[in-house]
């Protein structure tokens, strides 16, 4: 009888443990680490591109109205402070901008612009941002078969969103407005300036 009892516990006590183990081993195999954390997009560095867009403005004391497609290249570097991106940028572009139907014909044959770039990155790879600075271009003056060329200075103020859909490249969509300041011209005895606006899409490459 004590026999039969001692063999009873042994085998209570094996069932016992046995049940432990495998509840362990059920709970071991359970467990998954947390999944590593999304890659966080970062602005900053330099970068290269190109644009195409839209041009048309008003010429100061002059009934012209040039415009035309506009298209050129870009560059800059952009730091980031946590949600936060801000940098600076420099274009150059060529313009077929021009006004045929006016009393004297006035084309933007070429432009650019050296502007700070301020932002914000809510979405990682998604960048919207304010931009302004100078404005430098020309403007070409045409009566009865006469030509004169003048470079203008002046300033630059917009706005556009950038969305980056790789690690180096991006897409861009972008409004500025530049004023540049008159000149006096011999064709038309006045001081010409003039103010245009320019919607644009480009893409960047960042090194």
């Amino acid at each position: 009888m004590k026999k039969s009892l001692i063999a009873i516990a042994a085998a209570l006590a094996t069932v016992v443990i046995s049940g432990h183990a495998q509840a362990a081993d059920i709970g071991y195999r359970q467990y998954s680490p947390p999944p590593p954390p999304v890659p966080v997009y970062r602005w900053t560095g330099p970068y290269f591109g190109a644009n195409i867009g839209y041009l048309w403005g008003d010429v100061d004391n002059n009934p012209a109205k040039p415009s035309g497609v506009a298209g050129g290249i870009q560059a800059g570097y952009n730091w980031q402070n946590g949600f936060v991106v801000y940098g600076i940028e420099g274009d150059i572009n060529l313009s077929n901008a021009d006004d045929t139907f006016a009393p004297w014909q006035f084309s933007n044959p070429w432009f650019g612009t050296l502007r700070g770039r301020l932002g914000v990155a809510p979405w990682s790879n998604v960048l919207i941002y304010a931009t302004g600075g100078v404005a430098f271009g020309g403007l070409q003056a045409r009566l009865n078969g006469l030509e004169e060329d003048r470079s203008h200075v002046g300033w630059t103020v917009g706005a556009g969103a950038e969305y980056a859909f790789t690690p180096n490249w991006s897409v861009k969509a972008e409004y500025l407005y530049m004023g540049y300041a008159s000149r006096a011209y011999t064709v038309t005895g006045a001081d010409n300036g003039f103010d245009t606006n320019l919607i644009r899409f480009g893409f960047n490459y960042r090194f």
